[in-house]
């Protein structure tokens, strides 16, 4: 929890105040990041400037979310918010990973139907009851799915766009490139993610997906994820570890027992499950610098065979280089050729 009033009597603002100062003046977001600062005296740039400790979250040596927090916040609370960050994401990208599926296949048959060719599904009279229940906005479009995992009634184009635009900004906004542009990542981002996800799925699908259809499951929190990759890399509170500096930080303790009081301090740290023993450390040079490193040794050795092949002296044998020539000029003695003619 970050304090925002320091403990002197003059800064200290009630919430009503601050509450009747913001809906006097303004009702944006700004406005009230504005008069919050000069309450608190300091910067009005329309950010809120506020010393955290920075978390660099990894899973092995690739790199996952930032993570803002305070020295004084306990082990266990870091964790518990890191793993439902870093499963949220994880939701995020499954559900990006089915939408397209169902933009290109219509929704999922039964479990009982899936992988049977149309001649087994007649055979064993199987119906798929949700197929007409469950009809996209604007009809449907016959796409057969050729795994037979989807019952092939695909929306149109129309929806079909409105789907995939709505994936493409889901995943920018929980992308690991955030790392690089040094945005923190929040549940509200992940919230942020996963309801317009929603939301499109209801436009395209105004009567809901079948009960059975992994997306629906998803935003249910159903989803059975036994038996395939994705629950490898699901990461439970309870089996989280996080290390950093190849130490485990315990849980019972807060983090300015491991990095001191340091608000501004950024860190990485690296979530591990129990019992997989310590994470490799982190390398002494980045994989950016490595690659600086070896540009600049490539280029080098490219100067070094340049100078190689310009350090040539078979020019010294050229007649011009004879420092007795005039000399042999005037005596006549500069064209004399020892042998027979």
């Amino acid at each position: 929890m970050v304090t925002l009033f320091p403990s002197d009597p003059g800064y200290c603002v009630s919430t009503l105040k601050l509450f009747v100062l913001f809906r006097l003046y303004s009702t944006t977001k700004v406005a009230f990041i504005y008069i919050l600062k000069r309450v608190l005296g300091g910067k009005t740039d329309g950010k809120l400037h506020l010393d955290m400790v920075q978390l660099h979250v990894k899973r092995g040596d690739e790199s996952q979310f930032l993570f803002d927090t305070t020295v004084l916040a306990p082990v266990e609370a870091v964790i518990q918010q890191i793993t439902a960050i870093y499963n949220g994401r994880l939701k995020v990208d499954r559900i990006c990973s089915e939408i397209p599926e169902l933009a290109d296949h219509g929704t999922t048959l039964p479990p009982n139907m899936q992988g049977l060719t149309e001649e087994q599904i007649v055979d064993l009279n199987l119906i798929d009851e949700w197929e007409e229940k469950c009809v996209p906005s604007g009809g449907p479009v016959l796409r057969r799915d050729e795994i037979g995992r989807r019952n092939g009634q695909a929306p149109n184009d129309k929806m079909k766009e409105v789907l995939m635009r709505t994936v493409e900004e889901a995943k920018a906004l929980i992308s690991k490139k955030q790392v690089q542009a040094n945005v923190c990542v929040t549940m509200e981002m992940i919230k942020d993610a996963l309801d317009p996800l929603r939301g499109a799925v209801m436009i395209v699908y105004p009567m809901g997906l079948p009960p059975h259809d992994p997306i629906r499951m998803e935003f249910e929190d159903r989803e059975d994820l036994s038996g395939t990759q994705a629950s490898l890399q699901v990461v439970t509170e309870e089996e989280c570890q996080l290390w950093w500096a190849g130490k485990e930080m315990q849980r019972g303790k807060k983090l300015q027992d491991y990095i001191g009081k340091n608000e501004k301090t950024k860190l990485v740290v690296k979530i591990q499950k129990k019992g997989q023993g310590a994470p490799g450390r982190e390398p002494v040079i980045t994989e950016e610098q490595q690659k600086q490193m070896m540009m600049r040794q490539y280029r080098r050795q490219e100067e070094l065979k340049k100078l190689d092949e310009g350090d040539d002296d078979s020019h010294m044998d050229s007649e011009w280089t004879d420092r007795q020539a005039l000399r042999k000029q005037f005596q006549g003695l500069s064209n004399i050729k020892w042998g027979p003619r």
